[in-house]
Formats: C-alpha cells, structure tokens, sequence
C-alpha cells in the first residue's frame, strides 16, 4: 500500500484523532487553563512517538512547556526542522459559536472548533504525514526534527531562550512552518513574504482628575479630544502614512513581482464578502494584494477613556489611552520605525498635555527567495496533493520565528499553510476545510519523501 492510499484509507481515524486534540483548552493566555495547556503538551509529545521520533522531551519553561522531538538519524540525509503551537486563543465570546468551541463539530466539509486553523490542525496534519511514512517504510525518508511551542499566543518568549541555549542542536538544512494559509479554497499555496509588526501602547494626561464637563469644559485639555486628533492626522487623505521618513526603506516590488501578482487567481468579490464592510480602503495607487501584503501600514486598534458605563456622566476624562500598530514591510527597521512613530506623535501633542509612549514589541519583516530547491519540492508535493499547480504568496501578518529563525541558522524557510483567509481564527466559529486537512497529510508526506532526493 503506498503512502497515500494509506491516508486515504485512515482518514476517519485521523479526524477523531484531531477532535480529541481539539477537545483540550490549551489556552496560553489563561492560568486557569495551565493543567489544559501541559495536557495537550504531553499529548502531542505522545503521538510524535507513533510518529518515528525516537527523542521526544517536553521542555519545561517559566510558563508553558515546549515540545521538541528528533527522529532516528540517517547519515547523508537531509535535516529539516519542523516549527509549529499547540496553544490556542480564548474563545470568546461564547455566544456567537454555533458549536461549542472545544467540542469540535463537522458542517459543511469544514471542522469547526478553536485550533483547527491555528493551529492545532496543521499540527496534526506533519503528526499524521510523519506516521504514515514511518508506518509505510519502516522510518522517515529524512532527518527531522520537530519544535512545538505552548505559548506562541502569548509571544512566545520562552522559546528564544531555548533557541539560544540549543543552536548546535537544532542546527537543520531547512525550517518548515505550516501556520499560514492558502490563498483561497482548492489553491495550494507557499507563502515566501510576511510583514514585521511593532505594537505600541500611550497614555495621554490632561488633568491631574476627571473634571466636571460644565464647570471645566472648554478651558482645559480634553484627552480624549487631543489623542483623537493627534491619531486623525497620522494618515493623509490618500491613507498614506504621515510619518516623516516612514517609507524611506520601504522595498519597491519589481515589475515582474507586480505582474505575478495579477496573475494570481484570487477573487476580490470573495474577499469584499469575507470583509463585510460596506467598501474598501487602502493606500491609493496599489491594489488590494499590494496593500496587504506589500505596503507597510499604521493601524488603530484600540482607543478608551473617560465614562463608558451605561447612560451620562458628563466628565473632561484625566486620562485617554490607545493601542496601535505598524506592519512593516522589507527593508524597515523595526527599531527605526519604532523611534520615528514616537518622535512624530510627540511633536503632535501640545503641551497642554503629557504622554506615556511604550513600544510593546517589535518584530521584522521577512522575505525568502523562492530559488531553493526546497521551495520546487514544496510546490510539487502540494500539486500531487492537491491537483492543481501551487501558488507563491505573500501574507500580510507576521510570524516572527520565520525572521528569526533564518537570521540564526542562514537555513530557507519554507511556509506550507493549509488554511484559508476566511477560516475565522482567533474568532468564533474558528474553522478548517476537511479538503484540505487531508490534503495537506497527502502533501506533507511527499514533501518529505521529496526532501530525500535534495
């Protein structure tokens, strides 16, 4: 029996073994969910043996364990590195699951439950490619080495340390990561580009208490007023940024990178719907593909202050807070960017006012040039797994250990998600296709028995 029929044949069992994976809350951010979090830690490192590993640990850090695992060594034989998280996101608000979210429940050739597309589905789909090769052959085709963290949703900072510590052991010929997406239903797709991101968190301070609206307004700062104004005019009415010297390392797409993009076959009618937004807004002179994936952006992404109870309480608020980000894009610097977002808010506030600036995190862009041989058989084993002819893509977030990962072992990355833009991660009703589920086993399994013969 060859590898695939193999998988074909056990796909029942590999979806309930998936839902029983699902059914464990591992959710990083809640220590009321840390027993959860080491449980579905053991229960991965528990099917890495089924799966050929022969050295499975799980790693105890300050917070959540990760799980590292090698299989049996083959002299000559390529080594890759397999990176992914068992950890999941809250699920809330619960209300607006159609099926609980940790019991996984099938509609509409989808498996709904938190962690199905982030990312404990594309977890399971390496665990059940590597079995059915090991089952099949006797062993892996390769070196593998696999790293399975608990605490990506959390920014993962404990893995660094274990990256640190572990660089010879880790060592590899390639990093794999199936944590991305597809770039729509039936289209194969490996993800060469993701943008940077920095966060950034302010307070502004007027006065020294909340004041009567009445007795005060009108003769003194109104925070909320002045950090309302001060975000309005970090955008120009083409919706480019207004930074100074923001874009000054931003790459330019070459002509034949833009002609790629054209070409590929994404729909825009399907991205209008998955929005729900009554139009479109981006930065003008770039499609739609470009400005997510290719321009770099400032976004609001929280604002409060003042009363925000039920009913009226007409205060001028002490304080006014807000959260924002820059995604950034080849060649920026997260830490230059960081110093000049700063230095233009400053100079935006008047002096009726103090501000408390904080850059939560930063983290870079990243880029591969898709010439490696890894990367032609990437795209071949997703067409044997697929049918159609995979797609290179860019996407839009960020994954930091990409960038990371290949500044510390000068190794490619290869990016091979098996979700889609639309499959609800991180919200309710969070989802992957059962199509590409298996069809992504299929192509991890040949991609493998293809990184033999590099």
């Amino acid at each position: 029996m060859s590898v695939i029929n193999f998988i074909e044949k056990h796909r029942d069992q590999h979806l309930e073994e998936l839902k029983e994976f699902l059914r464990i809350p591992s959710i990083s951010t809640s220590s009321q969910h840390k027993p959860d979090v080491d449980r579905a830690a053991h229960w991965v490192a528990d099917h890495l043996r089924n799966a050929g590993m022969q050295k499975v640990e799980v790693v105890p850090t300050p917070l959540h364990p990760l799980v590292y695992a090698e299989s049996p060594r083959l002299p000559g034989k390529p080594t890759v590195l397999v990176y992914s998280h068992y950890d999941v996101q809250p699920p809330e608000p619960l209300e607006l699951w159609t099926s609980p979210a940790f019991e996984p429940t099938v509609r509409g050739g989808n498996l709904y439950g938190r962690g199905t597309a982030d990312d404990k589905g594309q977890v399971h789909i390496h665990l059940k490619a590597l079995e059915a090769l090991q089952t099949q052959h006797g062993k892996l085709p390769v070196n593998v080495k696999i790293l399975i963290e608990g605490e990506e949703e959390v920014g993962g900072t404990n893995l660094w340390d274990f990256v640190r510590n572990n660089r010879e052991r880790l060592q590899s010929d390639a990093l794999v990561i199936s944590d991305t997406s597809m770039l729509a239903p039936g289209v194969p797709s490996i993800t060469y580009g993701l943008r940077g991101l920095n966060y950034y968190q302010v307070e502004i301070t007027g006065p020294s208490q909340d004041l009567h609206s009445g007795l005060f307004g009108g003769a003194v700062p109104n925070p909320l007023t002045i950090l309302s104004r001060t975000i309005a005019q970090l955008h120009d009415r083409n919706l480019r940024v207004s930074i100074p010297r923001f874009y000054d390392d931003v790459a330019r797409l070459s002509p034949s990178e833009r002609k790629a993009l054209k070409a590929l076959p994404w729909n825009e009618a399907e991205f209008r719907k998955t929005v729900g937004a009554p139009g479109l807004a981006g930065e003008k002179g770039y499609s739609i593909l470009e400005q997510l994936w290719c321009r770099p952006t400032f976004e609001l992404n929280g604002i409060w202050g003042g009363y925000m109870a039920e009913g009226a309480k007409t205060v001028i608020p002490s304080k006014a807070h807000a959260k924002f980000s820059t995604r950034l894009v080849p060649h920026q610097d997260p830490q230059k960017i960081a110093a000049l977002v700063e230095k233009y808010f400053r100079k935006l506030l008047p002096k009726s006012v103090t501000c408390q600036f904080e850059v939560l995190s930063t983290g870079k862009p990243w880029l591969a040039p898709y010439t490696h041989p890894i990367f032609r058989a990437a795209a071949d084993a997703l067409e044997q797994g697929f049918g159609r002819k995979a797609v290179f893509i860019r996407e839009g977030g960020s994954i930091p250990i990409a960038s990371e990962m290949s500044d510390i072992f000068h190794i490619p990355c290869v990016l091979m998600g098996f979700g889609l833009p639309d499959e609800n991660a991180h919200a309710p009703d969070e989802h992957i296709s059962l199509e590409n589920y298996f069809g992504g086993i299929k192509s991890a399994a040949l991609f493998y028995e293809r990184l033999a013969t590099l």
